[in-house]
């Protein structure tokens, strides 16, 4: 998850969990989509779920993600992310400010932070030691309310000025990404382009690794 940007490892897919799973059932879907293509992390996201069903789904999804290199990354908890093994913790600004989180998970996890579409609050994320920030939402999507619009220019901003790497998130498709991919987007935060694919998990992966590396084709031309 850490690196110098885009320009130096390419831009990366970021997995976010469904809102509501069943981690049973959810554990076949998700190594298949880990198996179809380049996917840099996983962010376990369960917004309405007790501290027990976290704790359980971490416990079912967890090695899945880290026995294929693939970082698993918690939503808003520092306290569990830290006491259950994860490998990082993402923060809102509603959630646990920076400085708790990183007090909880230590020096050499990952921690990173969402910024809407606020420079100020990415810079002073990036300053504080964020690992990455997040901006979006992109495009209009379901999966959660959207009161902050981005646009492709925050990306090209920071990857200018900072070594810190940017994930985009929000309503991101293969068939809209290609913007935000040669704007400088280290990472794509997807949610239901992938999990809601017609053709399953692993071809919404597949289809994400062409639409990147196309746009990285047309940057390079």
């Amino acid at each position: 998850m850490t690196g110098g940007g885009a320009s130096a490892g390419g831009c990366r897919l970021y997995l976010v969990t469904p809102p509501r799973l069943d981690p049973a059932a959810f554990r076949d879907p998700l190594a298949a989509a880990l198996d179809a293509g380049d996917v840099a992390c996983v962010q376990l996201r369960l917004k309405d779920a007790g501290d027990d069903a976290v704790r359980r789904a971490i416990d079912v999804l967890r090695p899945v993600v880290q026995s294929r290199d693939v970082a698993f990354i918690l939503n808003d908890r520092p306290d569990l992310a830290a006491s259950t093994g994860c490998d990082g913790v993402h923060v809102g600004q509603e959630d646990a400010p920076y400085a708790a989180a990183r007090r909880a998970m230590g020096a050499n996890a990952i921690v990173g932070v969402t910024c809407h579409a606020s420079r100020h609050l990415a810079m002073e994320a990036g300053e504080a030691g964020a690992d990455y920030v997040a901006f979006g939402a992109f495009f209009p999507t379901g999966t959660k309310e959207t009161t902050h619009r981005a646009e492709p220019e925050i990306l090209s901003w920071w990857a200018e000025i900072f070594e810190i790497p940017c994930v985009a998130i929000g309503g991101i498709t293969p068939a809209n990404c290609g913007p935000l991919v040669t704007a400088g987007a280290d990472f794509l935060a997807v949610v239901s382009a992938v999990w809601d694919h017609p053709d399953g998990p692993a071809a919404g992966v597949r289809a994400f690794d062409a639409a990147i590396a196309a746009a990285g084709d047309g940057q390079a031309a």
